[in-house]
């Protein structure tokens, strides 16, 4: 089944996020993302544009699927997540974000691990609300969201878990840009094509020095951390909060 569509514009390959109506992020979707990913690169995009419906860029997990599947789907889906964030996280070309609408929990760290992030100025609100289900971060979301926002803003982001929309989301530095609804995904390919135009080893090396210490701190300390965090999900206190989230947040 298909969960992302793919188009060209000139030398920017464009992935619209198409998998039902929240683009929750499930074990299919994130393998579906490195595929593409690595498609783009050997099909010689020189850039890549992420985007997703209007009004809805990704509303995160699946919640749904992990309180079905439990322990089990816990084990398979954690590792495919941190994958596909750090296959986007380090795509060696320019990434921009066309946030289409919200972007949340793991939704917002897609968004973080591009280069640049275009808002709808009219819906769509942005946030990592993970800690609200009771659950941690796995290490590669962290890294990633701490590269986009810096040390000294991930517990104002992370611990209250509060979403900001448009104006706010500015000028807390979440976006770098808001457009209207019509114009956010060709604003986001305007500005993917102006990185292009970059000489592109020089923006690789640019780009590989910025993510240094962010991949240096994921490679040393994933094995541990990712063994913490999945017993953590698995939990089964973890796994009834999740459910009672799901039920009385998602009506699931």
């Amino acid at each position: 089944m298909t969960t992302i569509e793919v188009d060209k514009a000139g030398d920017v390959a464009v992935l619209k996020l198409a998998h039902g109506k929240a683009n929750a992020l499930d074990t299919e979707l994130c393998r579906e993302l490195v595929a593409r990913l690595e498609e783009a690169e050997l099909g010689g995009a020189k850039a890549v544009v992420l985007t997703g419906r209007d009004g809805m860029f990704s509303a995160g997990v699946d919640l749904k699927r992990v309180s079905a599947g439990g322990a089990p789907y816990v084990r398979e889906f954690l590792p495919t997540l941190s994958d596909a964030f750090l296959a986007l996280f380090g795509w060696p070309g320019p990434v921009v974000a066309a946030v289409t609408g919200h972007a949340i929990a793991g939704g917002a760290v897609l968004a973080a691990a591009c280069d640049r992030r275009i808002l709808n100025a009219q819906r769509g609100r942005v946030g990592v609300t993970e800690l609200l289900v009771g659950v941690p971060f796995p290490l590669v979301a962290l890294e990633i969201l701490r590269c986009a926002y810096g040390t000294e803003r991930l517990p104002g982001l992370t611990f209250l878990g509060e979403t900001y929309a448009g104006p706010e989301a500015l000028g807390r530095g979440l976006v770098d840009e808001l457009a209207a609804p019509e114009e956010v995904l060709p604003r986001a390919i305007e500005v993917a094509t102006r990185l292009a135009a970059v000489p592109a080893e020089a923006f690789r090396h640019t780009k590989a020095q910025i993510h240094r210490p962010f991949d240096e701190r994921i490679g040393e300390q994933r094995a541990g951390d990712d063994a913490h965090v999945e017993r953590v999900w698995s939990a089964p206190s973890s796994l009834a909060a999740i459910e009672e989230y799901v039920r009385t947040t998602l009506g699931g």
